[in-house]
């Protein structure tokens, strides 16, 4: 069954029941109109009855809601997010994406823009115009449908794994990290010294400061001011242009080590101190906003909190609840096994075989060292061009023929403006470098040269990162898969909404109690590119650590069929949140 859901002003909701016929068209059922205060409750009937799929505008905005009412659900699609997919999908027709009504394609063109916020006004004289979701899914089917059958049964997995994505996403939010204040405290007390008031530097932080004053011999110089710090800093005879930290680490001088120092511990305490305790740890959970697909290649972003770029500094203030304990599972490189597979380099998968690809490489005596193959698979990747990456890529060039064939095709593609795509067919943009004519004069030629290099370099590593995004999302949305069956049956009353006492406690003498459908059982709690972190009862941690790694070898399966490659993942097992590969 599927439905698509119309959210009306008043809060409440407009479902019709749908099908997709075989030609791509829709096929539209029963509609039913449900008050506001009675979705959340007529959501969860439907999910015990038939697991329904959900068509809506905006997983972050509706789903949000339902978790807050007790509810999760298993499968949606989130029309958003599919549209930012198919709109520059180089596989399909996109032209039912261009209306030809000026009134049909405003609404068509809604979908392409955040939705709207809601208005203070009293009067708003240009309300938003928002779009209608049975015509953008019908729109979407159609462009689907348009595919060719290989090419759209990729694209229908990408669709549905960006639309889990948008649902773990919003888990993740609701569920949060366990987090400590008084250890994060004592970690930022212990690196800046006791907290200050507001406006005024920690004592190590001001130590640090009047060090940099008297070795730049300026008594009035505020460091955290760029422009003064560059003023100063040629003042006292060091030729740089800017305050960077790679510009700055090489100079001899005196100021150099302290300067380093304080722009480690400033970051600290701008990024993840007191003040970022203070907004994003909301009853004892780190609650930051995900936004799936944020990035061109597919992979998350941030909109708020800082989640993926959470130090590992502050993160043994991570500290699971009583009886719980973390998972951490991080995929080991990833990248590099993604290439191999997407290329079928059969050396390259041999390589892999095993958890350190890069020591299998060097034991294949391809280059002299693992640190050698780290950066000649960084540079096949990224486009090195210079130091040990320029050395051993001809070497790689050599072993791994097909690999390199396809990243160097793909670089190609991009300096001449084309587009690439990943495994599932995201696409990537063309790249505009202006046309080269007769008489252009040789700056400006140097320039487009220069601009199509840097978009070949996208472009090459467009096709790797971007296939381990969706490998990445598949890996996530298994292990949300087997965490729910855990939950069921380890707590079958999780099942009923209805059920007395708490099931987390196993106490039934509080009363009527609505159980949280995400946060009772083992979850997924944080995610990071290719690391996941799963809070789970203690006596079903090793089950959880198994689901990980059948997760892993299933992402592999769906993405590449039976392929060489293996995609290892290690699963470590602790109270804190601490680096899984330490």
């Amino acid at each position: 069954m599927q439905y698509v859901v119309v959210e009306l002003p008043d809060g409440s909701v407009r479902s019709i029941r749908v099908s997709v016929l075989a030609t791509g068209e829709l096929e539209i059922g029963d509609e039913t109109h449900v008050p506001a205060d009675s979705f959340a409750q007529w959501v969860s009937e439907l999910e015990r009855e038939c697991t329904p799929r959900w068509i809506w505008a905006d997983t972050s905005i509706i789903y949000t809601r339902l978790l807050r009412e007790g509810v999760r659900i298993e499968r949606a699609h989130d029309l958003r997010l599919a549209r930012a997919i198919l709109r520059n999908n180089r596989w399909t027709n996109r032209s039912p994406f261009s209306p030809l009504e000026d009134s049909e394609r405003q609404e068509a063109d809604s979908w392409n823009c955040p939705p709207p916020e809601i208005s203070d006004a009293l009067f708003d004289t240009s309300p938003a115009i928002l779009g209608d979701p049975i015509a953008e899914y019908r729109r979407q089917m159609r462009v689907l449908g348009s595919a060719s059958p290989e090419r759209r049964g990729r694209l229908t997995y990408l669709l549905a794994a960006e639309s889990a994505g948008g649902l773990i996403a919003a888990e993740m939010t609701h569920a949060g990290v366990p987090w400590d204040v008084g250890i994060h405290d004592s970690l930022l007390s212990q690196a800046l010294g006791p907290r200050p008031a507001f406006g005024i530097r920690p004592v190590k932080l001001e130590r640090l400061a009047e060090q940099i004053r008297e070795s730049l011999d300026s008594p009035h110089l505020n460091p955290d001011s760029p422009k003064d710090l560059l003023r100063a800093l040629n003042s006292a005879g060091l030729d740089v242009k800017s305050t960077a930290k790679w510009e700055i680490r090489d100079l001899r001088h005196p100021v150099v080590p302290v300067l380093l120092e304080y722009k480690k511990l400033h970051r600290m305490m701008t990024a993840n101190g007191w003040t970022w305790m203070d907004e994003w740890i909301r009853e004892g959970r780190f609650r930051p906003v995900y936004v799936p697909g944020g990035v061109v290649t597919g992979r998350w972003g941030a909109d708020g909190g800082g989640a993926l770029q959470l130090p590992h500094f502050v993160r043994p203030a991570a500290v699971a609840d009583p009886g719980w304990t973390f998972v951490i599972a991080d995929a080991a490189q990833l990248e590099p096994r993604i290439l191999a597979a997407m290329s079928g380099d059969l050396a390259m998968a041999s390589a892999g075989r095993g958890h350190d690809m890069y020591q299998g490489i060097a034991d294949a005596g391809v280059v002299e060292s693992r640190e050698h193959a780290k950066y000649g698979m960084l540079g096949a990747m990224y486009g090195g061009t210079t130091g040990v990456s320029a050395q051993v890529l001809p070497k790689f060039k050599i072993a791994f023929p097909r690999a390199m064939d396809l990243v160097e095709g793909a670089a190609r593609a991009g300096e001449q403006g084309g587009t690439v795509h990943t495994w599932l067919g995201r696409t990537s943009l063309p790249g505009h470098f202006g046309n080269t004519v007769e008489g252009d004069d040789a700056e400006f030629s140097q320039d487009r040269r220069t601009r199509a290099r840097s978009y070949g370099r996208f472009t090459r590593n467009f096709i790797c990162q971007g296939t381990a995004a969706e490998w990445a999302l598949l890996w996530m949305a298994g292990v949300r898969q087997r965490l729910r069956k855990m939950t069921l049956e380890t707590s079958p009353r999780v099942a009923n909404p209805d059920a007395l006492g708490s099931i987390a406690e196993g106490d039934t003498t509080a009363g009527p109690f609505r159980p949280d459908p995400v946060t009772v059982g083992p979850h997924l709690a944080f995610f990071l590119h290719d690391e996941i972190l799963i809070h789970t009862p203690e006596g079903i941690a090793e089950q959880v650590a198994q689901a990980v790694h059948d997760a892993a070898r299933e992402a592999g399966h769906t993405l590449f069929g039976q392929t060489d490659v293996e995609f290892p993942v290690s699963a470590t097992i602790s109270r804190t949140y601490a680096n899984p590969k330490s």
